[in-house]
């Protein structure tokens, strides 16, 4: 069984990473005149942002051919979009596999029509027959039991809203596809998703995803004890992807935050669902320089216990977790390494943690050289969590500047013991800073939308 630490040749001390721009006098074949921007996440250094490619032995995504995107585009495949239909235009069909690169300008609004008109929920429901009035009366447990899910007259209704809902805001991204922010003009995406499904390489940067927000919630009774809303819509969602590079994105559930949300059979009626989800077989993910805030169940890991054995291969590092209550993330199954992440776990708009890292169904975790940062009254065995299956190795881990081992103080105050050893040796780790002490301040000015040039 692998020790908790990669070889001592892959733990390499990196500076902070800069990003140096630098005005070019002259065109550069396949680019164009402009700008020239030098970063460390970048394979080529010597191209604008839209032609970068991962780094060598940056992460998981970096594996056999590695992830370049839509580096290869022609002018005709090469697009700037402002618009939810120009979005829609320029991602084509998702089974063309014609490298593309599509060019975000400003915040694009998912829940308009093609003519830029906004829409509401009523818009989706409109013609279906759905009325949540109408739903809760029928759906009501102390009527209706407790035993099976919905079914009949509104919950066809419910379905049918949801799938026009759907239609409008899923957006299905094609094979070699780059999409990336426009700097300088807060660029992203408002109550869309974007679905990777069954495609591989793909890049996803330097956009902000807000209030991805399911207009038509289900109810399920049999859902835990008392039942829950559960919603659709990922703000990313990669199902049965490979090789894919999300980097330098902002995640937030504002402006709907969760405490505007009602309660209805006395759960809390949920609107959202994760920020970026890796599941059904997903591999070769890295995901990094991200913000993560303001949310709930944000990344899971691996759709069941049963997923994909020898998949779901993910690599999680110098991102920020702020008012997040969980799943930072859930991984089941697969061999996941989560390094140089800052978690700050002081409750922020109402969002308080339950835990942090869950490692379950025999999934495979290294998680070391991560910053938390905790409130006095934050019990340390709630940072980490799982079913007694999954393991967690890793060293270096800091609480509050302190060196903590955080698996123990998890196995001391729970029956169902995380594991200590892992069956691989992680060696795809560009970037790896063995001392978490500068994470605070350092990912401070370097992660999320809006940072490259």
């Amino acid at each position: 069984m692998a020790t908790a630490s990669p070889a001592p040749s892959h733990r390499r001390s990196l500076r902070k990473r800069r990003t140096v721009v630098i005005t070019a006098a002259a065109a550069v074949a396949g680019v164009g005149a402009g700008f020239l921007v030098l970063n460390a996440n970048a394979a080529s250094t010597s191209v604008d942002l839209y032609h970068q490619t991962l780094a060598a032995k940056d992460g998981w995504a970096s594996s056999g051919t590695g992830t370049t995107g839509g580096t290869k585009a022609d002018a005709a495949h090469t697009f700037t979009v402002s618009t939810r239909a120009q979005l829609v235009k320029a991602l084509g069909s998702a089974s063309d596999t014609t490298p593309r690169i599509i060019k975000v300008k400003g915040t694009i609004d998912a829940n308009t029509d093609d003519s830029g008109k906004k829409l509401t929920c009523a818009n989706y429901a409109a013609g279906t027959g759905y009325s949540l009035s109408t739903y809760l009366k029928a759906f009501d447990p102390a009527t209706y039991g407790t035993s099976k899910l919905p079914s009949g007259t509104q919950e066809t209704a419910r379905a049918a809203a949801q799938a026009a809902q759907a239609k409008n805001i899923v957006f299905k991204v094609p094979a070699n596809t780059t999409i990336v922010g426009v700097p300088g003009t807060k660029a992203g995406i408002t109550g869309g998703s974007l679905q990777v499904k069954s495609v591989d390489n793909v890049i996803v940067r330097n956009l902000t995803f807000a209030a991805t927000e399911d207009c038509f919630p289900q109810w399920d009774p049999t859902d835990g004890d008392t039942g829950n809303w559960n919603s659709q819509y990922d703000a990313v969602t990669l199902r049965g992807a490979t090789h894919v590079w999300a980097d330098h994105n902002s995640f937030t559930d504002a402006p709907g935050l969760d405490t505007a949300d009602p309660t209805y059979y006395g759960r809390q009626y949920q609107i959202h669902d994760g920020d970026l989800d890796i599941t059904n077989g997903s591999d070769l993910v890295t995901v990094e320089r991200n913000q993560f805030t303001n949310h709930d169940k944000t990344m899971l890991i691996g759709s069941s216990d049963t997923d994909s054995v020898g998949k779901l291969r993910v690599s999680i590092h110098h991102n920020v977790w702020k008012g997040v209550v969980q799943r930072a993330p859930l991984a089941r199954i697969g061999q996941i390494h989560i390094y140089n992440n800052y978690y700050d776990t002081t409750t922020l708009n109402g969002y308080v943690l339950q835990y942090s890292v869950n490692s379950r169904a025999k999934a495979q975790v290294v998680a070391e050289d991560n910053y938390w940062k905790t409130s006095a009254s934050q019990k340390l065995s709630k940072l980490f969590s799982g079913d007694g299956t999954g393991s967690i190795a890793g060293t270096g881990n800091l609480v509050n500047g302190t060196a903590t081992d955080l698996v123990a103080a998890y196995n001391a105050a729970n029956s169902k013991k995380l594991k200590t050893t892992v069956n691989w040796t992680p060696t795809l780790t560009a970037g790896l800073e063995t001392s978490a002490k500068n994470l605070p301040t350092e990912l401070a000015t370097t992660t999320g939308a809006g940072v490259l040039n």
